[in-house]
């Protein structure tokens, strides 16, 4: 287990850029099992999660080059169906959430798709009953093997367009059904799909692969099934997450910092809604730029009531950076109420900031209120570990302004989403060392 040491209180400068969009390379790198012909996807993340996706591909039988840092071509013209049924797929499959969106186009090509109950983040329960739920109505037969968790679902005449509701607006749920249906017969409608910039980036590459969908940014996609697809070239957006992460060190530790290409018009509310904690940036072309600020404000509504900042499906604010927001607010003037509502387990690291001398009150699974100390009251250094990606992100937040040497364990997690972050945080300032 490998852990960071970090020396907080530093103030940081300088430029950074954002990595490829973790969550549409994982949704990019399943659709090319859509196809037996090339296809070349550029600015992917070299993180864990990733890179996992592409050996589970690999061992599938998908020919995959490296052409150079993050740019990769691959080529899925011999698949090994038999893998899905390996010991090593189990455990490899079981170890990635994102491993589940290889089900919808294996069953859209060879008939059949199987997976083991996936892992990733302990964050509270990620169920997968939109996915399944989505192929049924398809006319895929869900298999259930009792006691074994591992999931499949498997067509004999192939699957057959349908007009579906989803209970739940799922990004990777959305993902899988649309990959599911660009090869199915006939017409597909889904209402209440998710429309998240990653997912229109999925729907933009088939297009360019030969598929028929219309409705791309709204919730209503409307997909008419085609017999082939063909090869294309992708290039993945920048992280959103990762943008937001570094406005909110910048704030956190009075940091003048430049976000580099973080293609703004993709952020959606999300500018908008660090402005509401009192953070200062300026848009120069799709770059951000922060300046350093000594204090900043949380707004009130207009009546004067506490802030509230909740999660809420695309167009609204991404769960992903509810975490960093909450840190932030620890130190903003004012209080804010942070509202979790897609994963009950989220906000429970906050003990780890309390321990350091945040004033926050974790009102139940879903809401915590944060007392901005206005920096009356810095931080204090701590050893701590993290639970999750989005946790770990935050707790090295907090601990790059905390006074002192801070000490995070279990920083896999942190690798899973963020790629190489001590050396680019060290880049413009950071005094962060990797100990294994």
């Amino acid at each position: 287990m490998a852990t960071f040491q970090i020396q907080g209180g530093k103030k940081l400068s300088g430029e950074i850029t954002p990595q490829g969009a973790k969550n549409e390379a994982l949704q990019i790198l399943c659709a090319v099992l859509l196809t037996d012909e090339e296809i070349t996807i550029s600015n992917i993340p070299d993180i864990r999660d990733v890179n996992k996706l592409i050996d589970i591909l690999e061992d599938l039988g998908v020919k995959i080059r490296k052409k150079g840092p993050g740019e990769y071509t691959f080529q899925s013209d011999d698949i090994n169906l038999n893998y899905l049924f390996s010991p090593e797929f189990r455990e490899r499959g079981g170890a990635l959430r994102g491993s589940i969106m290889i089900v919808g186009p294996l069953l859209a090509r060879f008939g059949k798709g199987y997976i083991p109950k996936p892992g990733g983040d302990k964050i509270g329960r990620r169920r997968l009953d939109t996915h399944f739920l989505g192929f049924q109505k398809l006319g895929a037969k869900f298999v259930y093997e009792e006691g074994s968790d591992f999931y499949g679902v498997e067509t004999d005449g192939g699957l057959k367009g349908a007009y579906m509701l989803l209970d739940e607006a799922s990004v990777t749920g959305t993902a899988n059904i649309v990959m599911a249906a660009v090869l199915a017969e006939g017409v597909t409608t889904i209402y209440n799909a998710a429309c998240e910039p990653y997912l229109q980036q999925l729907c933009k590459m088939l297009v360019r692969m030969g598929a028929k969908i219309e409705g791309i940014g709204s919730n209503l996609l409307k997909i008419t099934g085609v017999e082939k697809l063909g090869g294309c070239e992708h290039r993945c957006l920048p992280d959103m997450i990762e943008v937001g992460s570094w406005i909110g060190l910048a704030a956190m530790t009075k940091s003048e910092l430049t976000i580099k290409d973080a293609q703004y018009d993709e952020l959606g509310v999300i500018p908008e809604v660090f402005k509401k904690l009192g953070i200062k940036l300026e848009r120069r072309g799709d770059d951000i730029y922060i300046p350093a600020q000594d204090i900043y404000e949380i707004e009130t509504f207009i009546d004067g009531s506490i802030m509230t900042i909740a999660d809420a499906p695309w167009p609204g604010f991404t769960p992903d950076l509810l975490s960093i927001v909450l840190v932030i607010a620890t130190q903003a003037k004012g209080s804010v109420l942070i509202h979790q509502k897609m994963f009950e387990s989220r906000l429970f690291f906050v003990d780890k900031l309390i321990d350091m001398g945040a004033q926050i009150i974790l009102c139940d699974p879903h809401r915590a209120t944060v007392i901005g100390l206005e920096r009356k009251y810095p931080l204090r250094s701590t050893t701590m570990t993290s639970p999750d990606i989005r946790a770990g992100i935050s707790l090295l937040i907090a601990a790059l302004s905390a006074e002192g040497t801070s000490t995070i364990h279990n920083i896999e997690q942190i690798d899973r989403g963020y790629e190489r972050i001590d050396e680019r945080l060290r880049k413009i300032g950071a005094e962060i060392v990797r100990l294994n």
